[in-house]
């Protein structure tokens, strides 16, 4: 938190300006808007140009990033531009880095956000980027069918692995997700691979890493690439008939079982607890 050492904490915003109020509302008492057409749709070369241009203006003392595909992709770009150190997927370790300004990206849902009522101003600046730097161009953007919630922003996770044994067993899943509030499928890496589920889904170390409330892992054997993407679960429930299964080691409540026969009698349960 920014008021704990004696700072003020600014957002900087490519757009659109609208987005302005709910900063404002989390506590940036100030908001730097970006305004340059080029900046309309995300662009690694636009966007790292951009923001060191505003750093070197502002000198703050750190630059923060939510750990997510873009996030992850921006960042580099910027320490690279700046010759500034950055911590990467940060969750709660504690660090020190000695360049200003410090650059991380922080693992989303790890940190709270806490609602702060100001009236942060926002401050505009007309980046200018060099004529050719930007050399790929956003046409369409083209979202998912389905309008599934995506497990990075999920607070549950129902998440399946091979012991799912067939694609059709995600909608058992998916069931499951629907009960939930803010609930989202995830998968293995063994399970994307097979073609059951898409990449969105995957969980893990070279899909997305993921800090929600509750993650539920049903046929998810816990490679080490997997619970590198969501050991950091506040609370993990695992069902698995292997019972030396590595899942079970991070779990605070494990089921050895057959997840066929668990799942439709939890989402019974969960039905008359939640109506109840």
């Amino acid at each position: 938190r920014a008021d704990e050492l004696g700072a003020s904490a600014a957002a900087v915003l490519a757009g659109p300006e609208s987005a302005a109020a709910e900063l404002r509302a989390h506590g940036a008492a100030k908001i730097y808007f970006m305004e340059n057409p080029e900046l309309a749709a995300y662009s690694a070369q636009g966007y790292a140009a951009a923001l060191a241009e505003v750093v070197k203006t502002t000198a703050p003392a750190a630059v923060f990033f939510a750990a997510t595909a873009l996030g992850k992709d921006l960042a580099p770009r910027l320490a690279a531009r700046l010759g500034a150190a950055m911590a990467s997927d940060c969750a709660l370790l504690t660090m020190a880095l000695k360049s200003r300004p410090a650059l991380a990206t922080l693992r989303p849902n790890v940190f709270p956000v806490t609602a702060s009522a100001g009236d942060g101003e926002v401050v505009k600046i007309a980046p200018v980027l060099p004529e050719g730097l930007v050399r790929g161009r956003v046409d369409e953007i083209l979202c998912e069918t389905g309008g599934e919630l995506d497990v990075a922003e999920a607070e549950i996770i129902v998440s399946g692995g091979r012991g799912l044994k067939a694609p059709e067993s995600f909608a058992l899943l998916r069931e499951l997700a629907a009960i939930l509030p803010k609930a989202a499928v995830g998968a293995s890496r063994a399970a994307v691979d097979a073609g059951w589920i898409g990449h969105g889904h995957q969980v893990g170390q070279t899909g997305k890493t993921v800090s929600p409330n509750l993650y539920m892992a049903f046929g998810v054997s816990g490679a080490i690439q997997h619970l590198a993407g969501m050991s950091s679960s506040k609370v993990i429930v695992a069902v698995n008939k292997d019972p030396e299964a590595p899942i079970f080691k991070v779990a605070d409540y494990g089921i050895v079982g057959d997840l066929f026969q668990i799942i439709p009698a939890l989402k019974d349960e969960l039905r008359k607890a939640l109506q109840g």
